[in-house]
């Protein structure tokens, strides 16, 4: 075999080599990309339950809280104060029925502080606004222990 047709099968294995390797860089820092996202949601996710539990609230699976809010606060914390979401959320805090039988409720304090609790963990930032809007209900002691 001439020395110049070797030299072209071994420069086939280098970029062989070199296309795995940077394949294989990329995959790791992907996974690590994507571990360090889910530590992050669990560690959040934990956070959150040992709050709502300190609150009073039955303690969860901090794995569907993982998955449901993830590391930002999924629709949580996407403009929870806007008009539009504010409009969802109260008519929420209502009594269930539909169309002219639907009444707002007086709710539990304690339901709202959950909310708080979210977003505390979640989106900080907006805990201010978030508990102007809350100050402003009226609330009653109405969650039966």
């Amino acid at each position: 075999m001439s020395p110049t047709r070797m030299a072209s099968q071994h420069r086939w294995i280098y970029i062989g080599a070199i296309v795995v390797l940077v394949g294989m860089m990329i995959a790791g820092l992907l996974t690590y990309t994507q571990q360090k996202a889910t530590n992050e949601a669990y560690r959040k996710a934990n956070q959150l339950n040992d709050a709502l539990v300190a609150k009073g609230f039955a303690a969860r699976n901090p794995h569907n809280i993982a998955l449901t809010l993830g590391t930002d606060g999924g629709a949580v914390c996407d403009r929870p104060n806007s008009d539009l979401r504010q409009g969802l959320w109260l008519t929420q805090l209502s009594n269930g029925a539909g169309g002219p039988g639907m009444r707002p409720v007086i709710v539990d304090r304690q339901i709202l502080e959950a909310g708080a609790e979210v977003i505390k963990v979640y989106c900080p930032d907006k805990l201010a606004d978030y508990q102007e809007q809350i100050d402003d209900l009226k609330t009653a002691d109405v969650i039966n222990d």
